[in-house]
């Protein structure tokens, strides 16, 4: 997988535009989207009573396209990611940032060391067998009361799957479910575990974003994510 996402860290915007062309949505729609859920995550999991002494983690950030969207709302983000040209690339594009390769099962951080550790769009390029594992991992560098998040596609959205089938590294997705996240997320010892959809409407207007939190429930949005607490 790490030679895969090697070959598109100079055109992964592109790549990901392409598959999303249909839709008429900028790739930027999504990453906002995306940063504006984790950002209402930390406030909600009461993580941000802290001020901004939030120290988060990206696994798989691939060249850390969501980042600058993320800017400044941590006091420290870092990230990682099996693809050492993605993680270059991602490093020339956002300084402020630290990050490390990640070339073995483990993560490369000690036990505990993040209030938050997120995962977007990743899971479904990991082997199914090893989903517990992964997510085992992230629990393991959280903190305890600290939380974890997966973004992730919804496969029961016919546009969601319209897109995965036309992005070419996506060939390998294996697509799980709001309800199969819960599960992995309870078998890895998580707690106060929380689903959502959203991405159901192409538009990030107020009644738009309102209109999504009141369906969340529903398997209806183009992504979903799933939090818990460690």
């Amino acid at each position: 997988m790490s030679q895969l996402f090697d070959s598109y860290r100079f055109n992964y915007r592109e790549a990901v535009q392409g598959s999303i062309r249909f839709s008429g949505l900028k790739h930027d729609f999504f990453l906002m989207a995306k940063a504006d859920l984790l950002r209402r995550i930390v406030v909600e999991r009461g993580l941000r009573s802290v001020g901004k002494s939030v120290r988060a983690l990206d696994v798989g950030c691939g060249v850390g396209a969501l980042h600058p969207y993320l800017e400044g709302d941590f006091e420290r983000l870092d990230g990682c990611d099996v693809s050492q040209e993605s993680i270059l690339r991602a490093s020339q594009d956002n300084p402020s940032v630290a990050y490390r390769a990640c070339t073995a099962p483990n993560l490369p951080y000690d036990n505990g060391a993040f209030d938050l550790a997120f995962a977007s769009c990743v899971v479904h390029h990991v082997a199914p067998a090893t989903w517990l594992d992964f997510l085992q991992e992230m629990r393991r560098v959280v903190r305890p009361g600290g939380v974890a998040c997966i973004i992730e596609h919804n496969p029961y959205n016919p546009l969601t799957r319209l897109a995965v089938f036309r992005c070419p590294f996506d060939q390998d997705a294996v697509l799980l479910s709001a309800a199969k996240a819960a599960s992995l997320f309870q078998q890895a010892g998580f707690r106060s575990i929380r689903s959502e959809h959203f991405l159901l409407l192409p538009s990030a207007r107020p009644l738009a974003r309102k209109v999504e939190r009141a369906l969340a429930a529903l398997p209806l949005g183009a992504q979903y994510a799933c939090s818990a607490y460690v």
